[in-house]
């Protein structure tokens, strides 16, 4: 097993996500089995109780896990599932030391950071990385370790300690560690500046661990005279200087790489049984970035949701659009709406605001209103879905965004007009949403229905069965606590609301279809989470497809894309 520990300097935020994808997505063109691990030094067992706004999306696995959205970049670059322990906490190495304390196995002994929890850490890093992670089950033959945070971070020290003892446990040949750090370039001199870079490295070395390679973040590409003068102060040689600028798309990553060398670089450092030249796959890679580049049609969507500050609050959703637009050809225009700007008492209080928003809705194409938690802004999402019903506007509906498409044909078309989810009024009389049996209101962490399960579809006559390939059931991933209310259906069907797909049971509503309408559909799963580049999600490629005008020839050329 071959190590790669990706470490970062300078800022938090700065790439490094992105950076390990990219260096996994080449070695695995080389035909090597990769997986990856993200470290958070935090004290949370895991992701699953943060505000977006912390350290964006909450991303889901097959396993249930809710992880740091870099598992979301390491399974889409490497077209790979993960597990909930490729994400290590704080807490849960705590966690696990002090159960072990308790149950004796350090029995007499005094518990410490050193040896106790870096020991654990390493042990965890070892087990999980032989854990395969590819379809053909085999097990992985490199191992991404990514170390959140940055280099001197009191929380982060007991990690960088683990990795100093573990690179000689390792031996030299199987271990190697990569610095991610920033070059600024200020806008009063416009020179590119060395100082943080050197800062950054000395105090990597005085916690043990040398870089190998330095990977040097700009926002423009930084200067041959810059390469050297690192080289000289950080003490490597100037082929160990990685430069990667600001560029069009994170697709161009993995090729501004490899065009450095690093392939012959690794192949040389780690022993590596490769060829020095990438395979097939990085070559798609180059052709899929070429072609986002000079994409000239363009779609917009509106994305109506609560937590649009932040785009990182939306990554997956961002991605999964961007796969399924490129698949068609089209650039996207995404435009994020604060939905408690599309509400009555936001005209009131800044009506420039309120007619911006609304101005924004009505020029997109499709609309998306994604998952979300909590009664703020679902005033504004249900009068973006009446206008998406009313005006056959392609929309999407996802977790939250179908429950609340629910709660509005009930107002709207059943007359219902306290219909609300549970969530949000426990004494409505008419409850269309509500909260599911095993929903446990006491802790919040770890308590909904997560991870990957069973759609069935359970008629035939369905958009986005066709978009599937015509399977007669779909696995997507879910995080939600509440759901449709399984004895109100006939009500919504009556009417035209399909409930199309449900689960194994027949008990779960899962998918909504509205008839007489371009594309109104709404999923109870989370489809961005298994969308890669090359394989779009369907209900995504199905939004992208209605809002540009082609989704009846792609349906009628049995779904395949125009060439």
């Amino acid at each position: 097993m071959k190590y790669i520990l990706v470490t970062g300097g300078v800022i938090s935020g700065i790439g490094k996500g992105i950076i390990a994808s990219s260096i996994g997505t080449i070695l695995k063109s080389c035909g090597l089995r990769v997986t990856a691990i993200k470290i958070d030094p935090y004290i949370n067992i895991d992701a699953g109780t943060f505000s977006p706004y912390e350290h964006g999306e909450v991303f889901v696995l097959n396993d249930g896990g809710e992880v740091d959205l870099d598992l979301g970049n390491y399974e889409r670059f490497l077209d790979i599932n993960l597990y909930k322990d490729n994400n290590i906490t704080t807490g849960k190495i705590y966690q696990h030391v002090i159960n072990k304390e308790r149950h004796g196995d350090y029995l007499g002994k005094t518990v410490q950071v050193v040896p106790h929890i870096t020991d654990a850490v390493q042990e965890w890093v070892m087990n999980q990385a032989k854990v395969p992670v590819d379809d053909d089950k085999k097990e992985p033959q490199i191992c991404v370790i990514e170390l959140g945070g940055t280099i001197g971070d009191i929380e982060g020290m007991p990690f960088v300690e683990a990795f100093r003892q573990f690179q000689f446990k390792a031996k030299r040949e199987n271990f190697c560690n990569i610095h991610v750090s920033l070059v600024p370039q200020p806008n009063a001199t416009g020179e590119q500046k060395t100082k943080p870079t050197q800062n950054s490295v000395r105090a990597l070395r005085g916690l043990g661990l040398s870089p190998d390679l330095i990977v040097c973040r700009s926002a423009k590409p930084i200067e041959m005279a810059v390469k050297e003068k690192i080289s000289m102060f950080c003490h490597v040689e100037p082929e160990q200087v990685i430069f990667i600028h600001d560029v069009s798309s994170t697709y161009r990553v993995p090729i501004l790489l490899e065009e450095q060398g690093i392939i012959k670089y690794f192949k040389q450092r780690l022993n590596l049984p490769i060829d020095d030249q990438p395979s097939d796959l990085l070559m798609k890679w180059k052709k899929m970035a070429c072609r986002y580049e000079r994409l000239l049609k363009v779609c917009s969507i509106a994305l109506v949701g609560k937590y649009t500050k932040l785009s990182d609050c939306y990554a997956s959703v961002f991605k999964a659009l961007e796969h399924s637009a490129l698949a068609i050809n089209y650039k996207l225009d995404l435009m994020y709406i604060d939905s408690t700007e599309l509400e009555r008492t936001t005209e009131a209080e800044n009506s420039v605001k309120y007619h911006q928003a609304w101005h924004k809705l009505c020029k997109a194409d499709g609309i998306l209103v994604p998952g979300g938690f909590g009664i703020r802004g679902t005033e504004g999402k249900l009068q973006a879905i009446s206008w998406a019903r009313t005006k056959k506007k392609p929309f999407l509906g996802v977790c939250l965004g179908m429950q609340l498409a629910v709660v509005e044909f009930a107002r709207n078309c059943l007359n219902w007009e306290d219909a609300n989810s549970t969530e949000f009024d426990p004494d409505t009389k008419n409850p269309v949403v509500i909260d599911m049996p095993e929903h446990n209101p006491g802790d919040m962490g770890g308590t909904m229905r997560l991870g990957k399960r069973r759609t069935v579809f359970k008629t035939e006559n369905s958009v986005l069965r066709k978009l599937y390939g015509d399977e007669m059931f779909v696995e997507e991933r879910h995080r939600h606590r509440y759901e449709v209310n399984p004895e109100l259906t006939h009500c919504f069907e009556e009417k035209g609301l399909k409930f199309v797909g449900h689960d194994t049971e027949g008990n779960r509503m899962e998918i909504i279809e509205l008839e007489n309408h371009p594309y109104f559909v709404g999923v109870q799963f989370h489809p961005e989470f298994s969308s890669r580049p090359m394989k779009p999600s369907p209900p995504y490629l199905g939004l992208l497809l209605a809002a540009t005008g082609t989704l009846n020839a792609y349906l009628q050329r049995g779904c395949k894309l125009s060439p």
